[in-house]
């Protein structure tokens, strides 16, 4: 080989070599579709983005969620960038079915929330409209509580007819929650200040709240916070309509993160994007940003991040969650002897949301209703469920374990065997279909409307001076949800309680009994 040859096949060797070599930078390898590979002349900063969460334990038989799982990508996140917010957009005191029970003669009433979520070193929230399902002097407990900022800029505190912030008491002394609130990035020389808004959905009405206009108060808070920061964020709690109402009306802003409907969801609208993530943190949106000091142009990349079994515990968080989960199993014991039996399962998803429960017959609520008619071995003619009981507020499929059905009926009862006469009947379920949107509509089962307008039950019409054999809650037959229906009333003809033996004397161990049976 002479030697101009073995110059070429040495030169030619070299360069294979080289290419084979792997690369020293790191930041151009094993770049997921969601990062951006860095440049030192361009900040980076994450949002982790949770909504609507009721539960800190893993939900559909452990298979998904739980903020044990979520505390490990947040480590993750952080571990990929320091500079990392994590948030939650409204909706997480209530309702869970922990909060429900009593520790110490005391309802827990989102305590155990609050409590993981410090641990997690959560930096600001939102107000959903179930933080006020709570009593005020609840609410103002879990806010004491917790070491997280609260932001809204349409909810206020109604004192005596006067509108004045919500507050914490922080060492004693009363601190006014901000409507919005800021964050300064400094990474090196370089700086990024950032601005959230937040506004919530004026669904729940209660007497020491006041709800102002939802587009006005984000107009004010997004113009008070333009000119002291880069970018102005939103962290809503609103319908989807609302949030894209909002990109319209705040065209400027970059990201929504919102909350309410509890289904994962990303849209685009102009240079604004909305994105959810599912109930119960079995999704998360991780936003990863990238800014241009000098030109202030901000890109970002959003993942939908699946909670699910595949994903280790952080052991610090997961102590927490088993103290509480051992609480919950000792009470739930009391009434079935394993709670995370896998009880049915379903390939249509059970509708147990808040809107859809209170508004239209549901799956989920022909499940309840019916479960409550077989909790008797005696014929039933119908059966009647009040929707303000079923609390869950969320879809149920796959697999249904007997601690999802506490959470779908955390405050149990009686299933009441009650003789009253059809002219009552169906003044009831006239009321029950008026009160549409609210607790008091029915769930029924075997009872439906004719094309004349008239209730039937077996497609037979309801007659005035008949006696019906009707299931339903104790709590409805107390005449909280509808006035006229109580034992006191001369058209209810006789009312049956349970004794503890029998099925019916627990609305849950009768649903559980019903699904197995299935």
């Amino acid at each position: 080989m002479n030697f101009f040859k073995k110059t070429a096949l040495l030169l030619l060797t070299l360069l294979f070599i080289i290419s084979c070599k792997p690369s020293d930078d790191k930041n151009a390898q094993d770049i997921s579709p969601y990062q951006f590979v860095k440049d030192s002349n361009k900040l980076y900063f994450t949002i982790i983005q949770l909504n609507d969460v009721y539960e800190i334990s893993p939900i559909q038989g452990g298979k998904f969620g739980g903020m044990a799982r979520v505390e490990t990508i947040h480590q993750e996140v952080l571990k990929e960038d320091p500079n990392t917010l994590l948030v939650l957009a409204g909706d997480f005191l209530n309702p869970s079915l922990l909060g429900t029970i009593k520790v110490n003669g005391e309802r827990v009433r989102g305590k155990q929330m609050v409590e993981v979520m410090n641990a997690m070193n959560f930096d600001v929230v939102a107000f959903g409209n179930h933080e006020f399902d709570l009593s005020y002097e609840n609410l103002q407990k879990r806010i004491n509580e917790s070491n997280f900022d609260w932001i809204s800029s349409n909810v206020y505190h109604n004192v005596n007819g006067e509108n004045v912030p919500f507050h914490k008491v922080v060492n004693g002394s009363k601190k006014s929650l901000n409507p919005t609130f800021t964050k300064r990035i400094t990474v090196g020389d370089h700086i990024i200040n950032l601005g959230f808004i937040s506004v919530c959905i004026p669904s729940n009405p209660k007497s020491y709240v006041t709800y102002t206009d939802v587009f006005e108060e984000a107009k004010k808070s997004y113009n008070e916070l333009k000119d002291k920061t880069d970018y102005v964020i939103g962290l809503t709690h609103l319908t989807i309509e609302q949030d894209k109402e909002m990109a319209k009306f705040l065209p400027e802003i970059p990201l929504i993160m919102g909350g309410h409907e509890h289904t994962n969801m990303y849209h685009k609208l102009g240079n604004s994007i909305i994105t959810k993530a599912d109930a119960n943190a079995k999704t998360i949106y991780i936003h990863r940003f990238q800014f241009d000091p000098t030109t202030k142009k901000l890109d970002f990349k959003s993942e939908l991040k699946t909670i699910n079994d595949s994903i280790k515990v952080d052991e610090r968080v997961g102590e927490i969650v088993q103290k509480w989960d051992n609480i919950l199993t000792t009470k739930i014991k009391d009434v079935v002897e394993n709670p995370n039996e896998i009880v049915y399962h379903t390939t249509t998803p059970l509708e147990a949301r808040d809107t859809p429960i209170r508004s239209v017959q549901t799956n989920m609520g022909e499940i309840v209703a019916e479960a409550m008619s077989r909790s008797y071995d005696t014929d039933i003619d119908c059966a009647i469920v009040n929707g303000g009981s079923i609390r869950i507020d969320d879809v149920l499929s796959g697999d249904v374990s007997a601690i999802d059905i506490f959470r779908v009926l955390p405050y149990g009862g009686e299933v009441l065997k009650v003789k009253l006469k059809g002219s009552l009947l169906n003044e009831v379920l006239d009321y029950g279909e008026n009160a549409s949107g609210t607790g008091a509509y029915l769930q029924r089962y075997n009872i439906k409307k004719s094309d004349k307008n008239e209730w039937l039950i077996q497609n037979e019409k309801i007659l005035d001076d008949q006696i019906y054999i009707v299931a339903t809650s104790d709590y409805l037959l107390k005449g909280f949800d509808i006035p006229f229906l109580k034992p006191s009333n001369k058209e209810v003809i006789e009312v049956y309680t349970p004794t503890k033996e029998e099925k019916a004397y627990d609305v849950r161990k009768a649903v559980i009994d019903f699904l197995k049976s299935k």
